[in-house]
């Protein structure tokens, strides 16, 4: 998007949009006056120009010159408006094409030159009231719920689990589990919120603590302000984490990424990490460690309670999908784990539980996950659950089951990109085994 051309592809697209969108201004507007309209369509068009100068100031501008808080509202309201003008454009498309299809029949089977002058000052089929208010509506409530959204990023809300297990060790029935995921450092912009979301698990004085992935946006430094609220999660069994997929740094573009890596890269066939790269997840691994939480690297450690054992595996990222990264072996992390009786597994994207976990290891008991967000957009009600990430993912929130195995997806603690939350809040899920 930085690329001139990319720059150039979206405004453009941007002003196509918002041209497509004022002929339903002017339509609904037909009533004003005309200093009324002038009026109207004055804001609308320096709603526009704010918004493109906006997204340049995003693009060509560093986080310092902004600020970090202020370019992540502008970027966001840009996308929000967006969002919302595709919206309003898809009700006013229905009504174009109820138009064409009205005009080709009026074409075919009348002899006579029929039709009428409609509310743009042009003659033929008129554009539907309805239709044009409805998709302004539909629009505008959408930018407002998003708007609104950004007051639930720190709304935590705790999601209690019982889950029942014939082959679960009497002295592991009762145990509590808080599994959190995705926090996303680099997002934040209040400690205080993300103390009170700290404070708020342990106030369930859990037995033990697993976080599964995306601890950071991109860099390890990204935690340098939050790792005294995050090693204040302490537990009697102690706190396991796992990699996500943003843990490893591909989403921005590092400093030695170079004509001579790119050298490396072509004669290796393929992608590869650079050193600042590596060096970066290196980093990331030692806060973890500094923190006192246990990174299960495509490994597995036995708990034991009261003299009894069940199995914990944790891998590194593996996903189904394409573009995300299958660092994770799930051969190297269930190998020896035969004798527990009991094995739950950390893996960061759900999809690994349909593609491999429910196939090849059906003798895993409960898998936690995370990694969707449930798109910080959704309904989640009860009777009701409903997010367009449903659309990429199966299993993207919540409880699942197939026979005796059961998945835990995470909603997540922290969020990216949008700096909200609607309908689907940030999670702690709270499970005791039974």
């Amino acid at each position: 998007m930085r690329t001139p051309t990319g720059v150039v592809i979206f405004i453009s697209i941007l002003l196509l949009l918002d041209t497509y969108v004022f002929q339903a201004i002017r339509s609904v507007s037909q009533a004003l006056s005309p200093r009324a309209r002038t009026i109207v369509y004055s804001i609308y068009w320096a709603i526009t120009v704010l918004a493109i100068i906006s997204f340049l100031l995003f693009v060509y501008t560093e986080q310092d010159f902004l600020g970090k808080k202020l370019r992540t509202y502008l970027f966001a309201t840009v996308i929000g408006l967006f969002l919302a003008k595709i919206t309003a454009g898809v009700f006013f498309l229905l009504d174009d094409i109820r138009r064409g299809i009205q005009w080709v029949v009026i074409k075919l089977f009348s002899n006579s030159r029929t039709g009428s002058v409609n509310d743009l000052g042009e003659e033929g089929i008129s554009r539907s009231a309805f239709l044009n208010w409805l998709g302004l509506a539909a629009g505008t409530t959408l930018f407002g719920t998003l708007i609104y959204g950004y007051s639930n990023k720190y709304n935590y809300q705790i999601k209690r689990l019982q889950l029942s297990y014939d082959n679960l060790p009497e002295a592991f029935k009762g145990l509590k589990i808080v599994h959190i995921s995705d926090i996303h450092s680099g997002s934040f912009m209040d400690k205080k919120a993300v103390q009170h979301g700290v404070e708020k698990i342990m106030k369930e004085r859990p037995d033990i603590i697993l976080f599964t992935g995306d601890l950071v946006n991109d860099r390890a430094i990204e935690m340098n302000d939050y790792k005294d609220v995050f090693n204040q999660l302490k537990a009697p069994m102690g706190v396991f984490s796992t990699l996500g997929n943003h843990d490893y740094g591909d989403y921005i573009l590092w400093p030695d990424d170079d004509d001579a890596h790119k050298e490396k890269e072509r004669a290796a066939g393929k992608k590869l990490p650079t050193l600042l790269q590596l060096q970066n997840l290196e980093d990331l691994k030692k806060v973890h460690a500094g923190m006192g939480w246990r990174l299960l690297m495509n490994e597995h450690v036995a708990l034991e309670r009261n003299g009894q054992q069940i199995a914990l595996l944790g891998i590194e990222n593996w996903s189904s999908k394409a573009r995300f990264p299958k660092h994770g072996r799930m051969d190297l992390a269930h190998a020896g784990t035969e004798k527990y009786p009991f094995k739950i597994l950390m893996s960061h994207d759900p999809s690994h539980w349909d593609a491999e976990v429910k196939t090849q290891y059906p003798d895993v008991d409960l898998m936690l996950s995370g990694h969707t967000h449930g798109m910080q957009f959704g309904i989640d009600i009860p009777g009701l659950k409903w997010s367009p990430v449903q659309y990429m993912y199966k299993q993207w929130a919540g409880l699942y089951e197939d026979g005796k195995q059961k998945l835990n997806v995470n909603r997540g603690f922290g969020f990216i990109g949008y700096p909200g939350r609607v309908g689907v809040l940030p999670e702690i899920s709270v499970i005791t085994l039974g």
